[in-house]
């Protein structure tokens, strides 16, 4: 299992120095730090000197190759807008973030893989034709919807409002309380946010589940397993749903890396400092030191989340180990 760690570690890297490069390419071609010197009345003199402070006058290869070493050893810049430390700002941001992936995604898998198991146990019953009915409207249903909903419904409706010392759209994380503790603040606080995000994960995930459960229970070894008089419940966990597992897993890896850009919308409604906010602020004033710290830090989200999926397959199933 170490091995086959080190080896998809090793395929990682120029995946992830190649995307650096274009991300820093891409972002250097559309954003020009020297803009606001161009209404100046020396306006010639003060870009020029600015491109030479900044070495926006040396090859595109150079200036990557400079802001990766500097990236690499925690030097991230500073920021424009706010003159600090781009390194505190996106490390701050990422708390905040990561605590609502870590909480979507696990709650997702949870609910996703119990009701794409029941729904194809009992296939075409009232149970699953109920539970088909609702995985579509929350395909159907646009998050930021379903978000403002909630805030209406069950945090500013008076009969309906949860009684709160402070707005349920103010999120509060464990870092930021400064408390080390699991407590029902620190809950009332994420449970919309992260109910925003499941909704429409778990409606997609349970469907994947369903559909591997069903191919699965129909193959030759299942029916050997059930003809051999292993019980039903044995049968379905411990032959079935490992094999179902791994569709999930693979959709899974792609959906949480993408999440990481997914949440500046939830971000933006409950009012969450994390990463969603933190890119949209340095968007809109051209903030190039945390714009391309935000697109490298997503990198690696993608990257760590396949690289996860791989080590989870191979604990599935073997065989891919020693492919």
């Amino acid at each position: 299992m170490i091995k086959f760690i080190a080896r998809r570690v090793f395929f990682s890297i120029p995946v992830l120095v190649i995307s650096s490069f274009i991300v820093f390419w891409g972002i250097r071609e559309t954003f020009d730090p020297t803009a606001k010197y161009r209404t100046s009345k020396d306006a010639t003199r003060l870009i020029a000197e600015k491109r030479k402070e900044l070495g926006l006058d040396r090859p595109i290869v150079v200036q990557w190759w400079t802001w990766a070493t500097r990236f690499v050893r925690g030097d991230w810049g500073v920021s424009a807008s706010t003159n600090g430390k781009v390194t505190a700002m996106t490390s701050r941001a990422l708390g905040f973030t990561v605590q609502l992936i870590f909480w979507g995604v696990l709650i997702s898998l949870v609910v996703a893989i119990a009701v794409g198991v029941y729904s194809a146990v009992r296939q075409y019953s009232v149970a699953d034709v109920a539970l088909t009915g609702l995985s579509y409207l929350g395909v159907a249903m646009p998050p930021f919807w379903f978000a403002l909903l909630a805030i209406q419904f069950l945090s500013v409706e008076p009969k309906l409002r949860w009684h709160l010392d402070r707005p349920i759209f103010y999120f509060v994380g464990l870092h930021s309380t400064g408390q080390s503790g699991f407590n029902m603040d620190y809950v009332r606080h994420l449970v919309l946010p992260v109910l925003t995000l499941t909704v429409q994960t778990v409606a997609v995930w349970s469907r994947f589940q369903r559909a591997a459960m069903l191919d699965v229970l129909s193959a030759d070894y299942i029916r050997t397993a059930r003809a051999k008089g292993l019980r039903r419940r044995q049968v379905i966990f411990k032959h079935a749903l490992r094999n179902a597992l791994l569709p999930l897993v693979s959709q899974t890896a792609v959906d949480a890396g993408a999440l990481f850009g997914g949440l500046i919308i939830t971000e933006s409604i409950f009012s969450i400092p994390g990463m969603g906010r933190l890119f949209i602020a340095a968007l809109l004033v051209g903030d190039v030191n945390v714009i391309l710290a935000w697109m490298l830090v997503g990198a690696v989200f993608v990257i760590l989340f396949n690289l996860l999926a791989d080590v989870v397959y191979g604990i599935l199933d073997p065989r891919i180990r020693v492919q």
